[in-house]
Order: C-alpha cells, then sequence, then structure tokens
C-alpha cells in the first residue's frame, strides 16, 4: 500500500506540473467566463444554451486533461529508462499501474472541479438577456477574490519556499474554488443570506458528476494503451475512441441487430453518449439518482475491465 500511494502520489505531483495541464485549464475557465456573452444573441432560451455550452466546455476539458495527461504517464517512464529503477524496489507491475491510474484520475478529478465551479458560477451570473439586467456582483466578487488569492499565494510561495508555481497553484485554485462557491450557495446576487436563491441548479451537479465519470474511463483507457504503445499512438487512439464513443448509439446501436460487428463495436467502443444530458437540460426534466447510479456502475465496471486489460499487456511489456 506505501509503495501504490508513493507512486500514485508522485505521479499527480508530475501532472500537476505539466504545463499543458494548467494551459487547459486556464483556457477553459476563460471560455466559461465569457460563455454568458457568447449565449446572448439566440432567439431563444439563452440560458438553456449557456448551460449546454459550459457544460460543453467542461466536458472537452476533463477529457482533454485526461488524455494528455494519461498518454505519458507510462509512456514516458519507459522513454525515459525510470521505470526501471521503480520496478527494480521490487514494486510489483499492477501495483504500478494501478497507482498511475489513481495519480492521474486525482489530477483529472482535481482540474473537473475547479472547472465544474467556474460553470456554477457561470450559469449563476446567467445571460443578460435584457438592458434591464444587471451583472451578478457577488459572482464576479467571488471569482476575482478567488483568483488573485490564488495568484498572490502561489507566487509568495514560489518566491519564499520555492514550491513549484503552477502545481502550487492548482491546488490553491481548488481550495479557494470551495470558498468561493460555498459563499455562493448561501448569498444571493443582493448579496443577502438568501440559499434559496443560490442559482445552483441540481441538474447541473449531476451532469458535472456524469462527465467526470466519463473523463475517468478515458484515463484508464490511456493508461492502457500508453503500457504497450508511445504517446503519439496513445493521443491518437485516445481521441479516436473518444469520437466513436460520442457518436456509438448511430455508428454501431442502429446496426447492432443486424451486424456482428457493430455488436461488437458496441461492446468494445465506451458509450459516451450516456454521460451527456443536455436533451434533459433543454426539456427542462429532471436526471433521477437511479440514472447516476446505473452510469456509475457502467463507468466503474468499464474502468476496472480496462485496467485489468493494462496489468495483462503491461506484465509482459520489456522494459530494460
Amino acid at each position: 500500500m506505501n509503495k501504490l500511494l508513493t507512486i500514485a502520489k508522485n505521479t499527480f505531483i508530475e501532472t500537476l506540473r505539466q504545463p499543458i495541464y494548467g494551459i487547459i485549464i486556464v483556457a477553459a475557465l476563460l471560455l466559461l467566463f465569457v460563455s454568458p456573452s457568447v449565449a446572448m444573441y439566440t432567439m431563444s432560451d439563452d440560458n438553456k444554451l449557456l448551460r449546454e455550452l459550459a457544460l460543453s466546455t467542461l466536458f472537452l476539458t476533463s477529457l482533454f486533461v485526461a488524455i494528455f495527461s494519461a498518454s505519458g504517464a507510462v509512456a514516458k517512464e519507459l522513454e525515459n529508462k525510470t521505470i526501471t529503477t521503480v520496478l527494480s524496489k521490487p514494486v510489483q507491475r499492477p501495483i504500478f499501474i494501478i497507482a498511475k491510474f489513481l495519480g492521474v484520475a486525482a489530477a483529472v478529478v482535481l482540474a473537473h472541479y475547479i472547472c465544474t465551479v467556474g460553470l456554477l458560477m457561470a450559469i449563476r451570473h446567467g445571460v443578460l438577456e435584457t438592458v434591464n439586467d444587471t451583472h451578478d456582483w457577488t459572482v464576479l466578487g467571488a471569482a476575482g477574490v478567488a483568483v488573485i488569492a490564488v495568484f498572490l499565494l502561489s507566487a509568495f510561495f514560489n518566491y519564499a519556499y520555492e514550491w513549484r508555481f503552477l502545481s502550487t497553484a492548482m491546488v490553491l485554485a481548488g481550495i479557494f474554488a470551495t470558498f468561493a462557491i460555498v459563499f455562493l450557495a448561501f448569498i444571493d446576487r443582493h448579496w443577502q443570506f438568501n440559499p434559496a436563491e443560490n442559482g445552483i441548479n441540481t441538474v447541473d451537479v449531476y451532469g458535472s458528476v456524469l462527465l467526470l465519470l466519463a473523463a475517468i474511463i478515458i484515463v484508464a483507457l490511456a493508461i492502457a494503451l500508453s503500457a504497450r504503445f508511445n504517446i503519439v499512438v496513445t493521443l491518437s487512439a485516445c481521441i479516436g475512441i473518444f469520437l466513436l464513443g460520442l457518436v456509438s448509439d448511430y455508428a454501431f446501436g442502429r446496426f447492432a441487430e443486424k451486424e456482428l460487428w457493430a455488436r461488437i463495436g458496441r461492446y468494445i467502443i465506451p458509450n459516451l453518449q450516456i454521460f451527456w444530458i443536455s436533451d434533459a437540460i433543454y426539456e427542462g426534466s429532471e436526471v433521477p439518482l437511479k440514472y447516476i447510479a446505473i452510469s456509475a456502475s457502467y463507468a466503474l465496471c468499464y474502468t476496472a475491465g480496462i485496467l485489468a486489460l493494462a496489468i495483462a499487456l503491461f506484465q509482459r511489456r520489456q522494459v530494460g
């Protein structure tokens, strides 16, 4: 267990230190910041479009973080030959694969959580549909204080203790995001204590949870592929499987009753459409907890199967 936690911790820290990790999160937060302005030019319900845009941004952010972070988790160790040092401790190969998965998954959860808070803030602010609508200065104030605090504290720790700026900023962002969303859960747009009007919708939270489950599947898939292939092949395969997973019902489902290849593809390729609930948003319907539980069970079983395959592929991999 100590070896597992040590490797997972090191993987988590190394993932946070990757420049691409911070770039994707910052880009996603900027897109969420401008999304209320982008969604105001529709002829229908602007706020529904805002919610779909925000969830789409969150979906792509988590998946790209998962793909880019996990694809090099094992492949870089193989290319740099550092894996020979690790496995000579000795560390069992299944422990190594599971630890890598847990470390990258923890980094993906952190990124997803930070962006989820940004999503809830954007939806809480809403679209200024008429000239009489005003900005939600409670949201803007909470977000501004969090960003300034993260930047100043990260710079201070980097100067005083030589902590890595990026990884420190990501951890602090998760902490101050929690403070901000808890504050907004109790304070309304008029700076009054009014939890009933906090603007946080349960469907949006459920949608975020489902998208996180999809990202965890991609993490496991990238770990499995990187156990046998280099980073370029792993990235290409993950992106291809991701695109097929988004159109699984169209590509395989309609042919599954008649064609064998469609049935095989339907079971092999993860169906990522089940984690996307834009229809429920447009129809204004509720998402029951039973659906979340079934989707979580699907993601758990699929992730466990992929990790078992990753361990089997890595068992006979020549690392010397």
